[in-house]
């Protein structure tokens, strides 16, 4: 790897560690810079997992304060983590670059599309609490089901959903429940992460770098959540998903 690959990488996984820490896209920074450097969009996105799965162990650490009193709520969501998990990398890894290379677009515009309506889609999933839907919990666990199988085959994104399907059952703490998005996330992706290195999809000094990049983001995230308004931080992750979108549709 040349100085600016480096740079660049630690960089991005500085960026994308704050991000996933709030709300998600940290793969929106990532990703982009190991396709610019020559990888394919299969290998970019199992070692873009790799690089963040660390990062999402501090975030969770450092909301441990959130967590410890409920363990027994958070239990169900990480065994649906787990599952969908494995889930979507075997679908990733069955489909191959031939397969994925198409989808890298059209699943960069949707999770850009997901950040910028994340409080419409909020606010209309809580409809189901309000409006005392008897199977609210179950339809939940389906739509955590689906949010975690596509955690596990591209990931960006992967945050509001949860934070979304969580306006379901939860309600009141944002804090109570990020740590719980939090959790998912980190099981979904690092379930994957042990399939995509068993494949032989990671390229490790890139992994590396990103690891080194979003651990320090992943903790020093969660600074940022409880003094920036989140906002602000989704401003920005929606520019960049947005940018994104547009070069991969353009490049094909």
């Amino acid at each position: 790897m040349t100085i600016l690959e480096i740079a660049l990488l630690a960089l991005a996984g500085f960026a994308g560690g704050v991000a996933n820490a709030i709300a998600g896209g940290g793969s929106f920074f990532s990703f982009p810079v190991m396709v610019a450097f020559g990888m394919s969009t299969l290998d970019a996105n199992a070692t873009t997992a790799v690089g963040f799965v660390p990062g999402s162990f501090a975030t969770a650490a450092a909301y441990w304060r959130e967590t410890r009193t409920r363990i027994r709520e958070v239990i169900p969501f990480a065994l649906v983590g787990i599952a969908g998990g494995v889930a979507g990398a075997l679908l990733l890894i069955g489909i191959g670059d031939e397969g994925f290379r198409p989808t890298v677009p059209w699943l960069l515009a949707a999770a850009t599309l997901i950040f910028a309506f994340s409080g419409q889609i909020k606010r209309y999933t809580a409809r189901f609490t309000r409006d005392g839907a008897r199977h609210a919990k179950a339809i939940a666990y389906v739509l955590m089901g689906i949010a975690a199988i596509y955690g596990g085959f591209f990931g960006a994104g992967l945050g509001i959903m949860v934070l979304a399907t969580l306006a379901v059952i939860e309600k009141g703490d944002f804090h109570r429940a990020n740590a719980t998005k939090n959790i998912l996330c980190m099981l979904a992706q690092a379930t994957a992460v042990v399939l995509f290195v068993w494949s032989g999809l990671v390229h490790w000094p890139q992994a590396l770098v990103t690891i080194a990049g979003a651990v320090f983001g992943g903790y020093f995230g969660i600074v940022v959540a409880r003094k920036v308004p989140e906002i602000w931080v989704r401003i920005v992750v929606v520019l960049v998903g947005a940018v994104l979108s547009v070069i991969f549709f353009v490049r094909g």
